[in-house]
């Protein structure tokens, strides 16, 4: 991959937030208007669906931070690398469309290539309860299957609802 236009996907949705989170009230309330969802209640709902975490208190803020275990995958320099202009631009097609399906169905969370020219050519941060959904997620990517990228997955803990500065 030499140049090419990116589609750079800093999409960011770390879900709840440390403390009380407000989420839309789907009952009779507009979506503008939210409601408050506690600590406890958003950690119930994550356990739930299967998802790993813990919480702490910060000290100095004296708000309670959950923690969420995500799965970063780097996407790195595969064995097949010979391809034409035109399969290699319809590849990365494929490619961004499927980040951005992975990102709208809630799946990963921020997706992008890095800078330089080495090994690792991007990365995905994966929002599902276990590996190995996250792993088969990242392995339907076409220029996975194609050979062009290779997959390394590592479990990765975030708190939930902090965004990227």
């Amino acid at each position: 991959m030499k140049k090419y236009t990116v589609v750079l996907f800093v999409l960011i949705i770390f879900g709840a937030c440390k403390g009380e989170v407000e989420a839309p009230n789907e009952t009779t309330e507009p979506v503008e208007e939210k409601v408050k969802r506690s600590t406890r209640e958003i950690k119930e709902e994550l356990t739930d669906k299967g998802y790993k975490i813990f919480d702490y208190v910060d000290e100095e803020t004296k708000d309670t931070v959950i923690m969420q275990q995500y799965f970063i995958a780097f996407l790195k320099r595969g064995p097949n690398r010979s391809s034409n202009k035109e399969e290699m631009d319809s590849l990365q097609t494929l490619h961004l469309a499927h980040l951005g399906k992975m990102y709208e169905e809630g799946h990963a969370d921020i997706s992008g290539p890095f800078g330089d020219d080495g090994e690792i050519r991007g990365i995905t941060i994966y929002n599902t309860p276990t590996l190995e959904i996250a792993d088969s997620l990242a392995n339907m990517d076409p220029m996975v299957k194609s050979g062009r990228l290779v997959i390394e997955m590592h479990p990765w803990w975030a708190a939930k609802g902090f965004p990227l500065r």
